[in-house]
Formats: C-alpha cells, sequence, structure tokens
C-alpha cells in the first residue's frame, strides 16, 4: 500500500479540528453548567454590600466592576490595590529608579492587581481572563466571570473549616519564614560586624608585633651597650688596684726617707757646711716627694671619683639588665599571649565557616521547600484540569467533586508530614545557631581579656621604661 502524504496530512487536520471542536464543546456545556441567571449574579452583588443593578451588568461601568473584583479578592486572598503598593512601588524603583513617577501610581497598582486577581480567576476557572476585561468589560463576558466566581464562592463557604485550616497553616508557615529570614539577616549583620572586629584587631595586633620587634631590636642593643660597659668597668677597676698598689708603695718609701732622715739629723748637726749641704739635699728631695705624694693623692682622689662613678654606672647597669631580663619575660608571656590568640582566631574562622555551613543548608532547604510548593502548584493545576474535564453530569461532578477531596485530604496530610519534617529541620537550625551564638560570644569575651591584658602589659613596660 502507497502512502499518500496530502491524505494524511487532511487526516490530520481533520483529527485536530474535531478535537478542538470537542474541548470547545466541552467548555460551552461547561459554562452552561456553571452560567447563573443575571438576576441571580446582580442579586449576589447587591447582597455582599455593593450597590449594582441589572443595567450595570448590561452595561458595565470599568471603575463599577474594578470595584467588585476588588471586592472578592479581598474576600477571598485578603488581596486589594493597596495590599499590591508596597511590592509595586518597590519593583518601580528596581527598574526606574529616579525617573519612578514615569509609571503613575494608580496604573502600578492596578496592573499588580490585575495580576493576583487573574490568578484567583485561574483558581475559579477562568483561564482567559485579560487586562480588558478590568478596562473595557463588556456584557459577553462578565456573567460567565462572575457565574464562577459566585460558585467557588459557594463552594468555598461549604469548606470553610477546612480552608481556614489550611489558611492559617499557610499563615503560620509564612511568619515562621520570615522569622527565620529575619534571624538569618540578625546573624549575617553580626557576622560582618565580627569580621570588621577581627579586622581592626588584626591590626591592632600587627602594630604590637612592630612595636614588640622594635623593642626586641633595643634589647639587643642595650645587650651590646651593657657587654661593653662592663669590659669597661673590669679594665678600670684592674687600673685601680695598681694605681692602689704603687700609691701604698710610695707612702712605705716617704715614711722609711723620714725615718732615714730622723736618724741621720743628730750626725748632720755635727758640721754646718755638710748640715747646710745635706738639708739642700734634703728639702730637694722633700720638695720632690711632696710633688709625688700630691700627684698620687690627685690620682687617688681621681681613681676614687672614677670608682664611685663606675659604681654608679655598675648599678645602672644592673638595674638595666634587671629591666631587660623583665622585659624579655614579659615579651615571651606576649608571645604565647600571641599564640593563644592566633588559636582563638583560627576557632573564630572555624566558627565562621560552621555559621556559613549552615547558611548553606537553609538555602538547600529553602530550594527544597520551593521545589515542594511547585510540586504543589503542579498537582493542583492537574487537579483543575481534571475537573474542567468531567464537569458534563451532575452526577460525575459530585463524584468528581468527592475524589478530589480526597486527593486534597492526601495531599494536606502529605504537606503536613513535610511540613513538620521542615519544623524539626528549622528547630535543629535554630538550635545550631544558638551553640554558634554562645561559642561565638564566649570567643569574643576571651579576645577582649587577652586584650586588656595586652594594653596594661604595654602600659606598665612604658611606665618602666
Amino acid at each position: 500500500m502507497t502512502f499518500n502524504a496530502r491524505m494524511s496530512h487532511q487526516f490530520r487536520s481533520q483529527a485536530n479540528v474535531s478535537n478542538g471542536g470537542r474541548v470547545k464543546q466541552q467548555q460551552n456545556d461547561n459554562d452552561a453548567f456553571m452560567r447563573l441567571p443575571d438576576e441571580e449574579i446582580v442579586g449576589c452583588i447587591t447582597e455582599i454590600g455593593v450597590p449594582f443593578s441589572l443595567t450595570d451588568l448590561q452595561k458595565p461601568n470599568p471603575q463599577l466592576i474594578q470595584r467588585v473584583f476588588e471586592w472578592f479578592a479581598e474576600l477571598l486572598t485578603n488581596t486589594t490595590r493597596e495590599t499590591v503598593e508596597p511590592a509595586m512601588r518597590a519593583a518601580a524603583e528596581d527598574i526606574c529608579g529616579e525617573h519612578i513617577e514615569v509609571v503613575p501610581a494608580d496604573t502600578r497598582n492596578l496592573m499588580g492587581f490585575y495580576v493576583s486577581l487573574r490568578r484567583l480567576l485561574f483558581e475559579c476557572g477562568i483561564t482567559d481572563f485579560t487586562f480588558s476585561d478590568l478596562l473595557k468589560p463588556t456584557h459577553e463576558r462578565l456573567p460567565r466571570i462572575f457565574s464562577y466566581i459566585i460558585n467557588f464562592v459557594r463552594f468555598r463557604e461549604s469548606q470553610t473549616a477546612t480552608v481556614d485550616e489550611h489558611f492559617s497553616k499557610s499563615e503560620t508557615t509564612k511568619a515562621r519564614i520570615e522569622t527565620l529570614y529575619l534571624e538569618n539577616q540578625d546573624m549575617e549583620a553580626r557576622l560582618d560586624e565580627m569580621r570588621r572586629e577581627r579586622k581592626s584587631m588584626a591590626t591592632l595586633a600587627k602594630e604590637k608585633n612592630e612595636r614588640n620587634e622594635g623593642l626586641k631590636a633595643r634589647l639587643l642593643e642595650l645587650k651590646s651597650v651593657q657587654g661593653q660597659i662592663t669590659e669597661r668597668l673590669e679594665k678600670l677597676k684592674n687600673e685601680k688596684g695598681g694605681l692602689s698598689n704603687q700609691l701604698e708603695e710610695k707612702t712605705e718609701k716617704c715614711v722609711s726617707v723620714r725615718q732615714e732622715s730622723e736618724k741621720l739629723r743628730p750626725y748632720v748637726l755635727q758640721s754646718p757646711a755638710a748640715l747646710q749641704s745635706s738639708l739642700t739635699e734634703l728639702s730637694e728631695n722633700l720638695a720632690k716627694d711632696r710633688k709625688r705624694i700630691d700627684g698620687l693623692e690627685k690620682q687617688t682622689r681621681a681613681l676614687q671619683t672614677s670608682t664611685d662613678t663606675f659604681g654608679i654606672v655598675f648599678n645602672d647597669v644592673n638595674s638595666c639588665t634587671k629591666v631587660l631580663e623583665e622585659v624579655s619575660s614579659e615579651l615571651q608571656k606576649e608571645d604565647e599571649e600571641n599564640i593563644k590568640a592566633s588559636k582563638r582566631r583560627d576557632a573564630l574562622s572555624e566558627r565562621g565557616n560552621n555559621v556559613r555551613e549552615v547558611e548553606r543548608h537553609e538555602a538547600m532547604l529553602q530550594r527544597q521547600l520551593k521545589r515542594w510548593l511547585e510540586r504543589t502548584d503542579t498537582v493542583r493545576n492537574s487537579s483543575k484540569e481534571k475537573t474542567e474535564a468531567a464537569k458534563t453530569k451532575m452526577e460525575e461532578l459530585r463524584g468528581v467533586h468527592r475524589r478530589l477531596t480526597e486527593e486534597r485530604a492526601d495531599k494536606g496530610r502529605e504537606m503536613e508530614i513535610r511540613r513538620v519534617r521542615i519544623e524539626q529541620t528549622e528547630k535543629k537550625m535554630a538550635d545550631l545557631k544558638e551553640n554558634i551564638e554562645v561559642e561565638i560570644h564566649a570567643a569574643h569575651d576571651e579576645y577582649l581579656k587577652m586584650d586588656s591584658h595586652i594594653k596594661l602589659y604595654i602600659t606598665e613596660m612604658e611606665q618602666s621604661m
């Protein structure tokens, strides 16, 4: 058998036309089933508190129709133009910047309200709602849209307990998410503040290390000067000992000369010429001895002054040595404190890594929650499609309604289980955050103590120097 492409294309075209006709016929049947009389629509709208007449439905006014839609949206989803105004204003600021007045506020709020209203009408069964239904409503479309909304409101009133229960759960979940988001923002702010403090403390520690290096170099210079002064002091001591021995020898010689002169004095008196010559000689010797004694006394006094000066210098050197030893011990202690501080900084960085790990885990949980919400929306859309396809007869609608109620209960149980799991995970995350905060505060207190000790030590060292 040969293949005829034209006949195949014709068959597919006929099949598409027939399928489109069946879908359109089914849609018309659903519209005919859900359609309410105009008088009933007007009566329902009037009962909700909005003045509405049959003329307003046949010749619709855009402002009045927008008011009715806004009331239905506020009743079902608590959404009005005022509730969408902050989000639309923030979006306009992000997009337009300083030229926010390019788009008027009323138009901006109406566009945001249209998006929320279209989502609501899609849940009600209206899939072809457009922006012209708000700006230029017609009598051909308004009764159909109002009929679907009124039937949805009636169905919602029959399921008020279930709707309120799920709504309260969703509000609790939203409040919990907002609380966690605020806590996350606070933790990020604290983490940034701690990072800034760590940078400032690192700068101070660097300055202190540089200052300690300068003190160490000064200490080495003082030690070398101390060695030189000690060597010079030893030399001066040796010179002092030699000069003291020479002074003692000269004194002994002077005493012995005087004794000899006393012994020779009687013999000299016997001859005046010899006495005169010996006297002259003795006078000369005495003058020389006096000069020598005076020079030795001057040297003795100079040596005594040098000895006293060296003693004072020696005491100063000893005190400097003690101060240097104390500075060396304090520097050693400061090195130990720096090692401890580096260990604490490492521990703090590790805690920061743990915080980032918790943030990544939280982001992963948020993505999982978003995926589950998307899956829930997908399941809800599929259930709506099944509901629209099964509205040919009243008995079939009731059966589909029972089946959808059972499916919704199953999904509600699954969502409850997932919500419990999410709450448990959030509780674990909160406990972990509390533990991290406690550890961070403890590390911060230790760091403050160490900083106070270092400042006290530097003050004492400056006072001692």
